[in-house]
């Protein structure tokens, strides 16, 4: 039995007034909205900072049980520094998150296309430190880490690695955890508004799925998160895979519109 998590990438947009959310709900309840509808969220402010210890209590108690919280690593850690020097900061990151509770899901570790794979033994030394008893996933922006040195060193330390939707780098990665955690991420800035899909991307989508079934047998969770960059309007993109999925969408509180595509 696989159980999924789809959503989006972050939860609070302007754009997503009236057109996700209802106009006029006041941002402090937005969070409450989104897990009505959707049973995951990454969240991306986390990679700006670490977040304040009353915003991790908001997260949590502003979504239902059995909702999922992934977080991303600050950029302190994974651009500015290089994941040198970092055990402390990476600690202080995991013990301010881990008062998710049972909401936290996925830890990110997303990276720069400058960090090649001449660091993997950085990666290396890195992985070794990290807290056991939470789930990490690594997502790299270099093709020249697509070999299999990079997928035998995630498997020895149980990280899986992300597959992206991204300019220049293959969108299939190989399995090393029993997780699939899949971003669609697209170009950035390509649409000057995030209130609507603006491009059809149903065959990218059945592409993804097809490549998440055929690994279905060998894993127990699969999370997927869009970006407006994606298609335009990311809760719409999310909405579509789970119908191309089977699963169960559950539509906003808004008068029905006509549909793009």
């Amino acid at each position: 039995m696989v159980d999924f998590y789809i959503g989006t990438m972050g939860f609070s947009y302007k754009d997503w007034a009236g057109a996700f959310y209802p106009q006029g709900l006041a941002s402090r309840e937005y969070l409450t909205y989104y897990s009505r509808k959707f049973n995951a969220v990454e969240i991306d402010s986390t990679f700006y900072g670490i977040p304040k210890i009353g915003s991790v209590y908001r997260w949590r108690d502003n979504s239902p049980e059995g909702f999922k919280i992934s977080v991303k690593v600050p950029r302190a850690i994974t651009h500015e520094a290089g994941l040198v020097g970092v055990n402390e900061e990476m600690i202080e990151f995991i013990h301010t998150i881990e008062n998710l509770g049972k909401r936290l899901s996925v830890i990110l570790l997303q990276f720069p296309p400058s960090f090649d794979n001449s660091n993997s033994q950085v990666l290396d030394d890195f992985l070794k430190q990290l807290p056991k008893g939470y789930s990490y996933a690594t997502e790299f922006r270099h093709p020249s880490w697509w070999v299999n040195q990079t997928a035998d060193l995630l498997a020895e330390h149980g990280v899986c690695w992300a597959a992206t939707e991204f300019e220049g780098v293959p969108k299939e990665v190989p399995l090393t955890t029993d997780m699939i955690f899949v971003r669609l991420v697209g170009r950035h800035g390509r649409f000057q508004s995030h209130d609507r899909e603006q491009i059809d991307v149903s065959d990218q989508l059945e592409s993804w799925w097809q490549w998440i079934r055929s690994l279905s047998e060998n894993v127990h969770d699969v999370h997927v998160f869009f970006n407006d960059d994606f298609s335009g309007h990311a809760p719409a993109s999310a909405n579509r895979l789970k119908k191309i999925i089977g699963l169960p969408v559950v539509e906003t509180d808004l008068p029905k519109q006509m549909k793009l595509f």
